[in-house]
């Protein structure tokens, strides 16, 4: 009796969990705000100007270049995971974990296959490093588009601009095959600032009434 009540708990629970992440894939996303991904274009173009002013030759200290891009991505992924958390507890209550965890799982592919391109580049084919800004560029642009479904539609626009300018950085690059915090940067700088103006607009409304 006690076994078939258990079966029937863990069917309820496995009821509601279903239900939870219907509602969830469903409903527009809100833990994205304006300001954090704002705050990383403003980390993206600091670490371009401080590459550009103390790295005289990124191409001859790849490494370098790139740990550099490796510390500004955690810290712009610190920065939006940390306003995400906040938003989605105020936006979207009990349904917030399984938002986060959506939001998360959106983007999680690209971003583990960006980490795992520029280990393999490291390690197999160092000469060839030159091609992970405008990769890395592309991968960002698949991660937002996976991301549309629970945004707003106009962030296709940020999806499509990443798209553009990995392929152009990758058409740049490949004449010299050398490393350049701007072409590294400024997509950033500006992919970040048309998402946030998106973001901005988009959720304004529901932001002044709080």
């Amino acid at each position: 009796m006690q076994t078939e009540e258990i079966r029937d708990l863990d069917k309820a629970l496995a009821d509601i969990i279903a239900i939870r992440s219907q509602l969830a894939a469903g409903t527009a996303f809100a833990g994205y705000g304006p300001a954090a991904i704002a705050a990383t274009a403003a980390v993206a173009l600091s670490t371009t100007i401080l590459q550009y002013v103390w790295l005289a030759d990124p191409t001859h200290h790849p490494l370098t270049f790139l740990f550099g891009w490796a510390l500004a991505a955690l810290l712009s992924s610190a920065t939006i995971l940390t306003e995400m958390i906040a938003r989605s507890r105020r936006h979207h209550s009990g349904l917030a974990d399984a938002m986060i965890h959506q939001a998360v799982e959106q983007f999680l592919p690209s971003a583990v296959a960006g980490v795992l391109l520029a280990i393999v580049l490291w390690k197999f084919a160092p000469d060839q490093l030159w091609l992970l800004p405008g990769l890395w560029q592309v991968l960002v642009s698949l991660g937002v588009f996976a991301s549309v479904r629970s945004l707003p539609r106009t962030v296709a626009f940020a999806g499509a601009w990443y798209f553009v300018a990995g392929f152009t950085v990758l058409l740049i690059a490949s004449q010299s095959h050398a490393l350049s915090p701007w072409t590294m940067g400024l997509p950033f700088v500006i992919g970040q600032s048309l998402m946030a103006a998106i973001i901005h607009f988009a959720s304004g409304e529901t932001d002044a009434e709080e």
